[in-house]
């Protein structure tokens, strides 16, 4: 392990199944999950850059998804041969980039809704469904630049779970967020800049399992209408009533659906 290395959960034995977070989170997002994939499964959980127990990104450079995925090379390592991967938002953003660094290795895909706004702005200009949150991350980082974390995420959480969502969390919870607020650019300029074309995601050949809100923002409807034709073998899933956050929210019933998934496709 190096000095980076990602701070991971683990649990159970068997075939590797990894789990990665979403922005403004951690690891323990995904200890329900972990719970009822474990009897049959490693099921291993990393905190990505700056979140949880892992480090800061080394840099005064740009993040880039691929290298949230160099980052992850001693959990890949960790899972042997070949292994599922599940993720949220960023973390299913990284998930996809991570498949197509390695789809001899990834078994299967159980992403909801992965924020990769780059696909859509780099097929369509502006108005294209991205918009709300482009203007939502230029309001937290005007809010960062004056110094108000807390004001910051209002602006981020408020944008994805509905208004008054960050008045609402229990106050330990708004602290975390709220410093987690240092990374909203780095995490913008990944979903943002990402290089890698629409059409190369054609090329995973593996079970995809794409899980949408009805409720959620435009944004991530955007890029689902981008990505999902070019998957080969994708399953959509979409959740009556809930929204982008329902990995956390409504957990009982997404987990459910990964679960049923890994079941069926790499037991």
């Amino acid at each position: 392990m190096t000095a980076h290395a990602p701070h991971v959960r683990a649990s159970g034995a068997g075939p590797s199944v990894i789990c990665l977070h979403a922005n403004a989170s951690s690891s323990v997002q995904w200890r329900g999950v972990m719970d009822l994939l474990s009897a049959d499964h490693r099921v291993l959980a990393p905190d990505l850059y700056g979140a949880g127990r892992s480090p800061d990104w080394p840099s005064d450079s740009r993040i880039a998804l691929s290298d949230e995925v160099d980052f992850l090379a001693p959990v890949f390592d960790e899972s042997g041969e070949s292994f599922v991967l599940v993720g949220h938002s960023y973390g299913a953003a990284v998930a996809l980039v991570a498949a197509l660094i390695w789809p001899e290795r990834v078994r299967a895909l159980a992403i909801y809704e992965p924020t990769l706004f780059a696909v859509v702005d780099a097929r369509q200009p502006q108005p294209n469904g991205t918009e709300g949150i482009h203007a939502a991350v230029a309001a937290s980082v005007a809010a960062l630049d004056g110094g108000d974390l807390h004001e910051a995420a209002r602006h981020f959480i408020d944008y994805w779970m509905g208004d008054d969502s960050f008045a609402a969390m229990p106050e330990p919870r708004r602290q975390a967020v709220a410093e987690s607020m240092r990374n909203v650019r780095r995490w913008a300029h990944a979903l943002t800049t990402e290089p890698t074309p629409l059409e190369a995601f054609a090329a995973l050949d593996m079970p995809v399992l794409y899980m949408l809100g009805a409720s959620s923002p435009a944004s991530v409807h955007a890029v689902a209408n981008a990505l999902i034709p070019r998957l080969p073998k994708v399953e959509v899933v979409e959740f009556a009533g809930l929204g982008h956050m329902a990995p956390v929210t409504h957990p009982d019933q997404v987990n459910a659906e990964i679960v049923r998934f890994i079941a069926e496709v790499a037991p």
